[in-house]
């Protein structure tokens, strides 16, 4: 979930939208607002007697982290000075929705970011509500937890007790991910966005591991990676064969709901056969899996290999290469896909 450089300058929109949608930018506001409230810059957390040694090295490790995306990375790093405990899981509950045959997603327009293919609610009800809503007008929509969010280098995000838990890697990869998004963002296109932000930060974790000399930790994060892709491939490969099953003509209904449900039935078979390091069984199985929650991987990934060769051209030198992505602002979705080669 995006907010905007300046929450007053929602004002003028909320005077001419629907109480729906008052609604949701006053929650994304307070939401906001309550992070702001509770941060505390690093230093004087790491100077509270009274805070847990694991939230201490955590925030060292960030810290570290945050000096080596400045140095190396060429990434912009006012965001992560500050840390606050919103004491849940999860920052954001995000809504993804689609139609029941189609796997095109659902988006969302907000001011200053465009077109976007979720919904963001600071309240976990909040978002199980708007998630039945769109049940109810026949979409197939996922709801799920996410522990960091960016807000695009406008506001400076704080670091959150939400992805504290994450290993050193994953939590690398994390801060770097987000600070990525404050590099370079193209309004309405979330698959670019998240796909870069994703590439990027892959490459400055393997960047972080060789500047530490720590070849076993690279080696861990490669292997972490490779069946990460499995997976991915997996389910990227059942959302190509859905797109297929939906181009047919079916006599009824019933007809296509059978096909789309044994579409799902062969990935989790295909899943079982690989073992279990393929880990699509997550949530009550067949019953959790649908159009919407294949988009959530694919809005991640389906770009990133494109990518990865754009990095590889530029001989791995991050000022061009993100000079480069910059400049796609200026194409259009079709001619940003041709640049990536990715169809």
């Amino acid at each position: 979930m995006m907010i905007a450089r300046n929450w007053f300058a929602l004002l003028p929109a909320l005077l001419v939208c629907s109480c729906g949608t008052v609604s949701f930018y006053t929650q994304a506001v307070g939401g906001q607002m309550e992070i702001w409230r509770k941060s505390r810059p690093n230093a004087k957390v790491l100077a509270d007697a009274s805070v847990a040694d694991r939230v201490k090295q955590r925030l060292r490790l960030i810290e570290e982290l945050r000096a080596f995306a400045a140095s190396d990375l060429r990434l912009p790093t006012k965001s992560f000075g500050k840390y606050c405990d919103l004491k849940r899981p999860y920052v954001v509950w995000v809504v993804f929705a689609a139609p029941e045959f189609s796997i095109e997603a659902k988006r969302w327009w907000y001011p200053f970011v465009g077109n976007l293919k979720y919904r963001g609610f600071f309240a976990e009800q909040d978002a199980r509500k708007e998630g039945q809503r769109l049940r109810q007008q026949g979409l197939d929509v996922f709801v799920g937890g996410v522990e960091a969010y960016s807000t695009l280098g406008y506001f400076k995000d704080p670091v959150l007790n939400t992805f504290l838990h994450r290993s050193d890697h994953e939590l690398a990869e994390l801060i770097f991910h987000e600070l990525t998004h404050a590099k370079a963002f193209i309004p309405g296109d979330t698959d670019f966005n998240e796909a870069f932000a994703t590439a990027n930060a892959e490459d400055g974790v393997r960047r972080w591991l060789r500047s530490k000399n720590d070849l076993a930790g690279l080696r861990a994060y490669e292997a972490g990676l490779q069946r990460s892709r499995k997976t991915v491939r997996l389910l990227l490969d059942t959302r190509e064969k859905l797109k297929q099953v939906y181009s047919y003509t079916y006599r009824s209904i019933e007809t296509e709901r059978l096909a789309k449900q044994r579409v799902f039935e062969n990935m989790l078979r295909r899943a079982g056969a690989q073992g279990p390091q393929t880990k699509v069984r997550s949530q009550n199985g067949l019953s959790s899996w649908n159009n919407a929650r294949l988009n959530t991987i694919a809005t991640y990934y389906t770009l990133v290999p494109g990518f990865e060769r754009l990095l590889k051209q530029h001989h791995g030198n991050l000022e061009a290469f993100h000079h480069e992505v910059a400049s796609m602002r200026k194409l259009s979705d079709e001619e940003r896909l041709n640049v990536l080669g990715t169809p």
